[in-house]
């Protein structure tokens, strides 16, 4: 019970620097320095005022110095993170395992929330992404390396022939090359098997809120929904139940 704790606490931990990579890493600034500090009016944020959670709550939502409103958006992924290192430290134990797929969570935390607000999936998160998911999957988390290779390749190609046809038949882009590359390191970490939960559980859940999007916009089919954070969320999900998807499909229960 004790090590669970200590796992939802270093994952909420994690997830306050996770809020920093969100908020500068599109902005093109150093993620190291300076220390936090309030966005609007720029004072270093004191330790005892950095409490993941916690100290959104003591402050009420207000910045200590100025009155800036805090976004709720800061507790909510120190949430998140917390919650996924729990998760993976009762699936995986204290594990050198345990260590990769949260490394590898907080990754798609940090590519949800960018996605969400800048509609792009940066390049310095993704691209280094595919070799080291990719090492990481062979040497640690033991997939066979043809499976991560096959993965690596068909997770990119598949979103690859998918944005060029619709680009063919649209007339406009209709999918970043921020996805394709995406994906391209998901199927490296997890093998191509998982690229058929994955896909399904995405492009399900892509279509659920976009449809809902747009109605409740009032937007017509043009309305674009990135796509990032629901390949994020089908990759989670695999984690958790990929095993169970693969025994009924090919089992049948």
């Amino acid at each position: 019970m004790i090590f669970s704790v200590f796992a939802f606490i270093f994952g909420a931990a994690i997830g306050s620097f996770l809020n920093v990579c969100i908020f500068r890493i599109p902005a093109g600034k150093s993620i190291v320095k300076p220390l936090s500090q309030c966005p609007a009016c720029q004072h270093p944020i004191r330790f005892y005022d950095n409490i993941p959670i916690i100290s959104f709550i003591l402050l009420r939502a207000r910045c200590r110095d100025c009155g800036a409103k805090i976004s709720w958006r800061y507790p909510l992924v120190e949430l998140i993170s917390g919650l996924l290192a729990l998760a993976l430290f009762l699936k995986f134990g204290p594990t050198l395992n345990f260590l990769v797929f949260f490394i590898f969570t907080a990754v798609l935390i940090v590519i949800t929330f960018i996605d969400i607000d800048h509609q792009i999936i940066p390049d310095i998160l993704s691209l280094p992404g595919i070799p080291v998911f990719f090492l990481a999957a062979v040497f640690i988390v033991k997939v066979p390396w043809h499976e991560a290779l096959i993965g690596l390749v068909v997770g990119g190609g598949i979103l690859f022939a998918i944005a060029l046809f619709y680009e063919f038949i649209a007339k406009r882009e209709g999918m970043g090359g921020g996805d394709i590359k995406l994906l391209a390191m998901i199927g490296g970490f997890f093998g191509w098997k998982a690229l058929i939960f994955i896909l399904l559980f995405s492009s399900l859940a892509g279509a659920v809120v976009g449809l809902a999007a747009m109605i409740i916009k009032k937007k017509d089919m043009k309305y674009a929904v990135p796509f990032g954070p629901f390949l994020s969320a089908a990759a989670v999900a695999y984690i958790f139940w990929g095993d169970v998807f693969m025994r009924f499909l090919v089992l049948g229960y």
